[in-house]
């Protein structure tokens, strides 16, 4: 059997496995195991032992736990609760502002906790019973919950960008400046589009009652300063890090210490908040290190067989594509198969494809890290089985039915796919941040 034949059926078989509902790291893990053993016997084992050596060694993988315990403290402690406190009561005079605000508030927890998952439970706990008892379109709030919970893998500190920067072996402090401004200005199409919508359509996002609206400038100072602590949080962790007075783990574990600091400080840290939240951080923890694990392990299998140059050779060679054309291909296979898998699962199935294809055609992999983590978020909210339409049906009260939530991603998928055209078009929007503070 050639050696194509055999990289095909690893990668059939693991999809396979991943169909029949088995765990990510299981499903990969064995599928590269079980090769390396076929192939080259008992000396196949070296394989996962080096690359569980390889992941021991990568000290940046530190940063992990710490982010994550960073944003469940600041969720379990309740004060991301007064974050949307001070969106509403700052933006609730305008037309659409407290869906406006939202975006707002999903932006700050994504800078406190790096996944999606975080910015969706407290968007539809939090935001969306206050949006739909002031009389917004349910239709409407329920995409921008999902939408503005999507920004949690690109905006700093994104957990999957730390999974790509191993994987891809690429400076994690630089994908994080790379995602800064697509996130942000991702976040402003958003509130563009709402804000024009809300103007063309006020009963979509009506302002709030002037009852509502009159409250003392001292009560919304005092809003004011609780609702940026988190922000405050995050200057402090990233200053020093843009600046180069600490390394990429020392700012995580500053982060982590000020966050707790802020929760003692505040009279919102208990024992319960404690136990939750470092549970939660092992959790996560140790998910993410049995997929990492079992990435390196099935990539050093497809890198001994040789598996991405006689892809390279399939696209470039005998089939004619242009690299922007097999590049455009790639998105849109991560598009299809994010109507079945999250973003962890996708990165670590074709990473060891795609990510020497992607160097091989002259792209810079940093750049790559970027439109990938897009791509990913539009692959979350494409029906019919994207991974935050489940989690938004699972959340949202029994009102919102899944033809509501199909409907409501549709606008904000037309602007994260132009947003993405844009990244693709213009590459300084990426790389600009991260050249600029590494004096590339």
């Amino acid at each position: 059997m050639s050696y194509e034949m055999i990289a095909i059926l690893m990668f059939s078989s693991m999809i396979l496995m991943l169909l029949t509902g088995q765990r990510v790291f299981g499903a990969i893990g064995f599928v590269g195991a079980f090769a390396g053993l076929m192939l080259w016997g008992t000396g196949g084992a070296d394989m996962p032992f080096s690359a569980a050596m390889k992941l021991m060694k990568w000290y940046p993988l530190l940063t992990l736990p710490m982010f994550i315990f960073m944003g469940y403290v600041l969720s379990e402690s309740k004060i991301a609760d007064d974050l949307y406190k001070m969106f509403h009561v700052w933006m609730g005079p305008v037309r659409g502002g407290l869906a406006i605000g939202t975006i707002g508030l999903m932006v700050l927890i994504s800078a406190m906790n790096g996944l999606s998952v975080a910015g969706m439970a407290i968007g539809a706990t939090i935001a969306l019973p206050e949006l739909l008892k002031r009389g917004y379109d349910k239709i409407m709030v329920t995409g921008v919950i999902q939408a503005g919970s999507s920004l949690g893998i690109l905006v700093p500190p994104s957990v999957v960008l730390v999974l790509y920067a191993m994987i891809a072996r690429q400076p994690v402090g630089q994908l994080w400046l790379a995602g800064v401004i697509p996130g942000l200005m991702m976040a402003t199409m958003f509130i563009i589009y709402i804000y024009v919508r809300c103007r063309l359509q006020p009963e979509l996002g009506p302002a709030l009652p002037p009852e509502e609206r009159n409250v003392p400038m001292a009560e919304k100072l005092r809003l004011l300063r609780a609702g940026l602590l988190p922000l405050v949080i995050f200057a402090v962790m990233m200053v020093p890090f843009v600046k180069g007075y600490t390394s990429l783990v020392e700012s995580s574990a500053i982060g982590a210490m000020a966050a707790f600091v802020a929760a003692v400080i505040k009279g919102r840290m208990n024992r319960e908040v404690f136990e939750t939240s470092v549970r939660q951080t092992l959790a996560i923890s140790c998910m993410f290190m049995w997929i990492i694990l079992a990435a390196l392990g099935f990539g050093a299998i497809f890198d001994g067989l040789g598996a991405v140059k006689a892809i390279d050779h399939l696209f470039t060679d005998q089939l004619g594509l242009g690299p922007w054309t097999i590049l455009i291909l790639m998105q849109l296979s991560f598009i299809l198969m994010g109507t079945f898998l999250d973003d962890t699962a996708m990165l670590v199935i074709v990473a060891p494809l795609y990510v020497p294809l992607v160097g091989n055609m002259g792209f810079d992999l940093v750049w790559y890290g970027v439109l990938y983590t897009i791509t990913c978020q539009i692959a979350y909210m494409t029906p019919p089985f994207g991974y935050n339409l489940f989690l938004m049906r699972a959340m949202a009260p029994p009102e919102i039915s899944i033809r509501d939530i199909y409907r409501s991603i549709i606008p904000f998928v037309i602007v994260m796919s132009f947003a993405l055209a844009v990244v693709i078009i213009f590459p300084q929007v990426a790389l600009w941040l991260p050249n600029y503070v590494y004096g590339k």
